[in-house]
């Protein structure tokens, strides 16, 4: 049979079945946009032929990583709000306020760039201007699921001081959700499907009762899912209880938002009984290991999560407080930090999170009919890695293979030498070949420039402990 691509003699994680399904001498046939076949390198090139192969001898092949929770629109603020208290209102809300659309648009492309040299081919993105941001997944060829952030806030919450209750504006709400509405109508199955939409509310302490009940009930109309913050941190529970009387989680089942549309944002302040009952309701869970570990310094209830049966995924979150969005920093966090959380070594292996970043994300973004795995008839979205890096040598296949454990605990992401997506080369040979890496990193730093500037006052009036490290010549 021909096809377009063969890529051959290389170890092939499928990410089948219940572990890893590793090929050791394996091959993948590309046709089109999708994988023809997946299998022994005998088999493959007997049975088809391709007008080029790739010897991927030395080369690891897998499936492409799927950041299934982020804002690229916030990247412009790279590294402004971590080690500090109040990482929202102190960290990002003066930065915020002093920015325009076209500097964020610009940091974005940064970060998408990033997430693709380090072998990111799915990107659920989640943010304020999405109906121009996703322009980029369109531009640069990648995979995106893609939400517009919902809320009923105003432009200058920040001036509220910390723990105040929040002003909701309804009008505000119906404004942003018409523009999510805009966003699925206009890009809601383009670039050949690469492109997808959700709804995007942002939590539930942002949005009044009538605001989330109409967007459960497009989310059903559009037969799509909802991406959204839940139990996020002790700030969200305190506006739920001071506004509400009652916690998030308890106050988002009596709405029935917790189902399996529903793909459940950090439950970082969310008890093991609330954990569970989102897990028994069907809703995924997206688990942000490096961003919640180093803004509020804690884990959340991951291994709680998966214990009550629940489908979960990773996601990079956002670079102010990460600070980067790149994948392998997020397997190797999600492993580590719940081996301490539960004092146990053998928690969390390095399959598991894996998983949670290619086939188990896939399920809970409800795309594992198109990617996440090395299939045929599935996307044919591939990466190869150069196993002849020195963070992943030497290489051990019997009596134990150590290929896997050094992708999460070893890999930079650096070592990606190939991405496809779609069946179509983006990069090869860590040059991207859709976009101007080097003029979109000069854009984005022209772009810092002029925010830094027009930030400084609000910066210093909000005092934050990172401000005060720089005044007292810690940084």
């Amino acid at each position: 049979m021909k096809v377009d691509l063969i890529i051959a003699h290389a170890f092939v994680l499928t990410m089948e079945g219940a572990g890893v399904g590793i090929v050791e001498n394996g091959a993948v046939a590309i046709n089109g946009d999708s994988i023809a076949a997946v299998g022994a390198t005998d088999e493959i090139l007997a049975g088809y032929q391709a007008e080029r192969v790739i010897d991927a001898s030395g080369k690891l092949v897998m499936p492409g990583l799927i950041d299934a929770h982020m804002h690229t629109g916030l990247s412009i603020f790279r590294g402004m709000a971590q080690d500090m208290s109040h990482w929202m209102q102190k960290g990002m809300w003066p930065l915020m306020k002093n920015s325009t659309e076209e500097e964020t648009l610009k940091g974005s492309l940064v970060t998408i760039i990033e997430g693709i040299k380090a072998g990111t081919t799915t990107f659920c993105d989640f943010d304020h201007s999405m109906g121009r941001i996703v322009s980029h997944y369109a531009k640069i060829g990648a995979r995106a699921r893609v939400a517009e952030t919902v809320n009923e806030l105003s432009d200058d919450i920040g001036k509220l001081p910390v723990g105040e209750l929040y002003p909701l504006d309804p009008a505000i709400g119906n404004r942003k959700l018409v523009a999510n509405i805009k966003l699925f109508e206009e890009w809601h199955g383009k670039e050949n499907g690469r492109i997808t939409c959700l709804f995007g509310p942002q939590g539930a302490d942002m949005l009044g009762k009538e605001l989330l009940l109409e967007v459960k009930a497009l989310a059903q109309k559009y037969d799509t899912r909802i991406h959204m913050h839940v139990a996020q941190g002790d700030r969200e529970i305190e506006q739920m209880v001071k506004r509400h009387q009652i916690r998030t989680i308890p106050y988002l089942d009596e709405l029935g938002y917790l189902d399996s549309r529903l793909m459940a944002v950090h439950l970082t302040e969310a008890t093991k009984e609330e954990t569970q009952l989102v897990a028994k309701r069907g809703a995924s869970m997206i688990y942000c290991a490096g961003s919640i570990g180093i803004i509020d310094g804690l884990v959340p209830p991951i291994m709680d999560f998966l214990e009550a049966g629940g489908q979960a995924a990773l996601g990079s979150d956002q670079a102010p407080g990460n600070n980067c969005n790149n994948m392998f920093n997020e397997m190797k966090f999600a492993a580590i930090l719940n081996k301490v959380k539960r004092a146990d070594p053998k928690v969390f292996p390095a399959w598991l999170s894996l998983r949670l970043a290619t086939i188990e994300s896939a399920k809970a973004i409800g795309l594992d009919h198109e990617i996440g795995s090395l299939k045929a008839g599935k996307k044919a979205d591939v990466i190869i890695l150069d196993l002849e890096a020195p963070t992943l040598r030497p290489i051990y296949t019997d009596p134990i293979r150590n290929i896997v454990p050094n992708l999460v605990y070893s890999a930079r992401g650096n070592e990606v030498e190939t991405v496809l997506i779609d069946g179509q080369v983006i990069m090869e040979n860590r040059k991207l070949l859709t976009v101007d890496e080097k003029e979109a990193i000069r854009q984005a730093q022209e772009a810092a420039d002029q925010i830094s500037r027009r930030s400084r006052d609000d910066i210093a009036a909000a005092d934050s402990d990172v401000y005060r490290m720089m005044e007292e010549g810690y940084l």
